[in-house]
């Protein structure tokens, strides 16, 4: 079958461009396997990152068809089946990751990537270990534990397709986050609680993520780093008060209005979570001219119904939560 590689190029002092490739192939060839078919054939100035070519090394990460893959591990048959598959001449493009500079072509700077993953400390403290010669066990429940968030093979992708990362460039990433819970969960290592107070800091760490699902999308080895942040938010609101910070407050004022009401009270939310139930004066007036708009267009709310079903809604948030804390 013919398809027509459309990549986009650029290097540090131009412009990105498509330049278009026809290629005759099969189905089962992979993405990786038509980069390779083009440099050899046809351009051998194109530039792109592979190793293993297995699925295992991450170094073939790219956007193919606008979302963050492997290119050993696509092929062109399924490219085709989800994008183009009423075309005359199918086309598949591929462009560099996001969320990083591109150096040329598909190849792009990972410099902030590493940075940010190094900022999380990733590595088992090993002072609680007393005697040095001797190997820190763990039961295979422990080591199971373990085992998603250590399936990653730092490939990009998540951090390309993060929204939290685009917006807020001081946002870790969701990769370095799921390493992170995987150092919350490991019983060997003695700094959790520092850990925790890190991972808390502003929307830098657990709280700057936006809940978008991209990273569990695009995960080749299902990580799911969205899932991973979500446990170190939950061990964090074990151990916070509820007025410790505003992303603390949002998210137990979420539950607790819930719980009260099937849904929540936005004249509740605004004054416990913003102004912090009247101890954050500055919050409470910035909510001032909201508020006044509200009311001269008549949408402020006089009074709060409570949805149907609302014993049950409480009853499902009750049984969810006794149940994780079993399961803790």
């Amino acid at each position: 079958m013919q398809v027509v590689f459309k990549i986009v190029r650029q290097d540090e002092t131009r412009a990105p461009q498509i330049q278009s490739f026809a290629l005759d192939v099969e189905p089962g060839n992979t993405i990786l396997d038509c980069l390779n078919q083009i440099k050899w054939e046809q351009d051998g100035t194109l530039a792109y990152r592979k190793n293993c070519r297995n699925t295992i090394c991450g170094s073939c990460a790219v956007r193919i068809n606008g979302r963050s893959a492997l290119a050993c591990k696509e092929n062109v048959g399924s490219e085709v089946a989800r994008f183009a598959a009423s075309a005359a001449i199918p086309e598949i493009t591929l462009a560099p990751l996001g969320n990083m500079p591109v150096i040329k072509d598909l190849v792009v700077d990972m410099k902030d990537f590493w940075g940010n993953l190094k900022a999380i400390d990733p590595y088992v403290s090993t002072a609680s270990r007393q005697v040095p010669e001797r190997e820190f066990l763990q039961s295979p429940d422990d080591r199971a534990k373990l085992n998603q968030t250590g399936n990653c093979i730092m490939c990009g992708a998540c951090y390309s397709d993060c929204n939290a990362r685009e917006v807020n460039p001081r946002f870790v990433g969701p990769h370095a986050l799921a390493k992170a819970y995987r150092l919350v969960a490991d019983n060997r290592d003695g700094e959790t609680e520092a850990r925790l107070e890190n991972y808390n800091y502003s929307t830098d760490g657990v709280w700057g993520c936006t809940r978008c699902y991209n990273c569990n999308s695009v995960c080749p080895m299902e990580v799911a780093p969205m899932d991973q942040i979500g446990k170190i938010k939950q061990e964090i609101l074990v151990r916070k008060d509820g007025h410790e910070s505003r992303s603390i407050r949002h998210r137990k004022t979420l539950i607790d209005l819930v719980k009260q009401g099937g849904w929540i009270d936005e004249r509740q939310f605004g004054l416990r979570v913003v102004g912090n139930s009247f101890r954050d004066l500055a919050g409470l007036v910035s909510l001032a001219p909201l508020g006044l708009r509200m009311i001269g267009r008549g949408k402020f709310p006089g009074k709060f119904e409570p949805s149907q079903g609302q014993k049950q809604v409480r009853s499902l948030i009750d049984s969810i939560q006794a149940f994780e804390a079993t399961s803790s």
